[in-house]
C-alpha cells in the first residue's frame, strides 16, 4: 500500500498578470509533468492567489525522501532547462524555494486552500520533535482543516547551484522551516493561522500570510509514470 512521502519541496513566485496564460500553460503542460518524472518525486500541486496586482503562486512537490533534492535525476533536469523553462525563469519575481524532510504531518486528504508560512524554527519554538508534532496535530483538529505539515529546510540540498537557478532574477528567500495549513475554505485557513499568531507563533516573524487556492495537481500515477 502506498505511503506518504517523507519530504516536500515548496516554491513561491509572482508573475505579471499579462504573462499568466503562458505561465499556466508551461506549468500544466510541461513543467509539473517534467518534475513528477524525476526519481523520488511523487506528485506536484499548484496553488494560486492575487496580491497587489500580481499573480502569486505556491507550488509544492511531495518527495519520497529528502535525498531526491540533491539526486542526479533532479539535478540533471535543473541543469538542462527546456526552451520553455528558459523563457519562463527570468519572469519570476519574489522567488523563494526550500525543500527538506517533513518533520510532522497530521490530517487526512488535501485541502482546497493552502496557507504556507515560512518560519525560523528556533524563533517559533519548533526545534523539538514533540513540540512539532503537538502543534501540527492540534491545528489538524480545527474546524474545516484537512491537513497540516511542517517541513525543515535542507539548506545544503536546496542551495546546490544549477543552471536554472542562475536564470532567475530573484534571489531565493532564506528560511529554515515551512508550516502549511490546508483547509476546506479560506475562512478556516485564516482562523487557524490567526489563532497560531496569538498563541504558539506569537514570537515568530511571519511576514507572508497569503492564502492560496488549489488550481492544478498531478500525481505520478496519473501521468503514467508508475
Amino acid at each position: 500500500m502506498p505511503t506518504r512521502g517523507l519530504a516536500q519541496l515548496a516554491i513561491w513566485s509572482d508573475i505579471e498578470p499579462e504573462l499568466e496564460t503562458d505561465y499556466l500553460h508551461w506549468l500544466t503542460r510541461e513543467h509539473v509533468l517534467e518534475r513528477v518524472g524525476v526519481d523520488g518525486f511523487l506528485s506536484g500541486r499548484v496553488f494560486r492567489s492575487e496580491v497587489a496586482g500580481k499573480r502569486r503562486f505556491f507550488i509544492t512537490y511531495e518527495l519520497q525522501e529528502a535525498a531526491a533534492l540533491a539526486g542526479p535525476s533532479y539535478l540533471a533536469r535543473l541543469n538542462a532547462p527546456t526552451p520553455w523553462s528558459q523563457r519562463v525563469m527570468p519572469i519570476l519575481q519574489n522567488f523563494a524555494r526550500g525543500g527538506g524532510p517533513v518533520v510532522a504531518r497530521a490530517g487526512l486528504g488535501c485541502g482546497a486552500m493552502a496557507l504556507p508560512l515560512r518560519l525560523d524554527l528556533e524563533t517559533a519554538g519548533l526545534l523539538d520533535e514533540g513540540a512539532q508534532r503537538a502543534l501540527v496535530e492540534r491545528i489538524a483538529k480545527l474546524d474545516a482543516v484537512a491537513q497540516v505539515w511542517l517541513m525543515r529546510v535542507d539548506a545544503a540540498a536546496t542551495g546546490v547551484p544549477t543552471r536554472e537557478k542562475s536564470m532567475r532574477r530573484s534571489v531565493e528567500g532564506a528560511f529554515d522551516g515551512v508550516l502549511v495549513i490546508e483547509a476546506l475554505h479560506e475562512a478556516a485557513a485564516r482562523a487557524a493561522v490567526d489563532g497560531l499568531l496569538l498563541a504558539e507563533l506569537a514570537s515568530a516573524d511571519v511576514p507572508d500570510r497569503q492564502v492560496f487556492a488549489a488550481c492544478f495537481q498531478l500525481d505520478r500515477r496519473l501521468a503514467g509514470l508508475c
